[in-house]
């Protein structure tokens, strides 16, 4: 392939690597699908979470272990299906054509470096309530039986593959399209900086193009970008959650108000987010990230399938929280919403109407380029004050699984203190206690990294965007997220 001109591909130097280079995006790309495996039949509804052979590593058996994990006997050939890929690419379909039909507004993005502006569609709230009011009429006329609910329990692992697909070829059909762009072109399409390092694997990860579009027969032009990140996983990862309620149901009778409370307030989360869908406009994800492997992986497989964990173990090991249990959750709840809610909200007035009397109040650094930094109210507390109300919002997702882990046993065990599934079958915790807990409070740990290293990346922007002025910046508002401490 002919070597690209200085105009068509960014200088990346100025840039440098992230994610650690060339071999940690490799280590990313191909060990975070294994990861979503381990997860899945690790903590699984045979044997237990984890696998009993896994608490006893010096004896482990890699048959015995097959046989607790419920491995496929097709071996990797049962990890997919025709049946559920189809249906997963019915779904995605499905999304399209809701984009294409259901009503829309259409708004113009923020002004990019070739000086023009993209135009959006959004109706992302819009296709998800539509979906969601289908899913409620099945779930009131067939109860947990509901052919969505039980397909998705049935074929989890299968649904799983097929996403971690399309994520593998759609990553790497924007990667190959991205060498059609010419400079000066006018669709405004261009190279994202960070993505055009030269080395194949890095900017496969990190992605080339920075709003690659394509234009389907029938459902017209789609910014897959923008069109990934709100729309197929954000609502597979409600779907998975109600999915495991209705398992949860069918397996013990009874839902339990942790498995219900956790997905209510991820619903709203989720559709919280989804009804903000222009603030997307002005993320980092959109302003300077292209799109490959990162985005579409995270989109398509890691929100969906790891942040519905809580969910998954919750339908095989009920916990019963109680009110005083969840109403302590409900706080913590309340006070990162708020935190997340108050400070996004005071930071969009400060910028559109600064002589609005709620912001009136607020002191400022005015930079050399025209902007002005807040150095009071919610962002005079911590640079990212945000952060760290978004990741309090994580602990309730986590904290109703309580000191997580169970074993299967067969009918007729008698154990003090098992829960009886309908079939007979008993759980306990027993010496599993503790060690479940590294697939139900993963999502916290792994938020609290994304959060600070995405506040690492738009550390590094600020500095070269306001040089001088960020630094007074920073020794005026001192911590980066969590005040006192970081």
């Amino acid at each position: 392939m002919a070597p690209k001109s200085k105009q068509q591909q960014p200088a990346h130097s100025s840039h440098g690597y992230e994610f650690g280079g060339p071999f940690g995006t490799a280590g990313i790309t191909f060990g975070l699908p294994i990861l979503c495996y381990v997860f899945s039949f690790a903590c699984n509804d045979v044997t237990g979470c984890p696998a009993p052979s896994l608490l006893s590593p010096k004896t482990i058996s890699i048959e015995q272990l097959k046989t607790e994990v419920g491995w496929p006997e097709d071996g990797f050939w049962g990890l997919a299906s025709w049946e559920a890929t189809g249906w997963t690419i019915a779904y995605y379909f499905f999304s399209a054509l809701l984009y294409r039909l259901l009503p829309a507004t259409e708004v113009e993005g923020t002004k990019l470096s070739s000086g023009g502006k993209l135009k959006y569609r959004f109706n992302a709230f819009n296709s998800a309530i539509f979906t969601l009011v289908i899913c409620l009429a099945g779930t009131v006329s067939q109860g947990a039986e509901f052919p969505l609910w039980t397909f998705i329990a049935d074929n989890y692992i299968q649904i799983l593959t097929a996403n971690i697909i399309i994520a593998y070829a759609l990553a790497t059909f924007v990667y190959v399209r991205s060498f059609s762009v010419k400079p000066g072109n006018p669709q405004h399409r261009l190279l994202a900086e960070g993505g055009c390092s030269g080395n194949l694997i890095y900017d496969f990860y990190m992605g080339r193009e920075l709003n690659p579009r394509i234009t389907i027969p029938i459902i017209g032009e789609i910014d897959i970008k923008e069109w990934m990140e709100l729309r197929p996983g954000m609502l597979g990862w409600i779907l998975l959650n109600c999915a495991f309620v209705a398992k949860q149901y069918r397996t013990f009778g009874f839902v339990s108000d942790s498995i219900v409370f956790i997905t209510i307030v991820q619903a709203v989360y989720v559709i919280d987010g989804i009804f903000m869908e222009p603030a997307i406009l002005t993320t980092i994800d959109i302003i300077n990230d292209g799109f490959g492997f990162m985005l579409s992986f995270g989109d398509l497989v890691w929100v969906p399938f790891i942040y519905s964990q809580q969910t998954r173990y919750l339908s095989t090991h009920p916990v019963i929280l109680g009110w005083l249990g969840t109403t302590a959750m409900s706080l913590i709840l309340i006070t990162g919403f708020s935190i997340f809610r108050l400070s996004n909200a005071q930071k969009n007035t400060f910028r559109t109407n600064p002589n609005d009397p709620r912001v009136a109040h607020i002191t400022y650094i005015e930079t050399k380029t025209g902007s002005r930094l807040m150095t009071s109210g919610w962002w005079g507390i911590a640079r990212h004050i945000n952060y760290l109300g978004d990741w309090l919002q994580s602990w309730p997702y986590a904290l109703p699984t309580g000191f997580a882990g169970y074993a299967i046993l067969s009918a007729g065990s008698n154990v003090e203190g098992a829960i009886k599934m309908l079939d007979g079958r008993e759980v306990v915790q027993g010496p599993a206690k503790y060690w479940g807990m590294i697939f139900t409070y993963f999502y916290v740990v792994y938020f609290a990294v994304l959060l600070v290293h995405r506040d690492g990346r738009d550390d590094e922007k600020c500095a070269k965007k306001y040089g001088a002025d960020w630094e007074k910046y920073k020794s005026i508002v001192k911590y980066k997220i969590v005040p006192g401490i970081y």
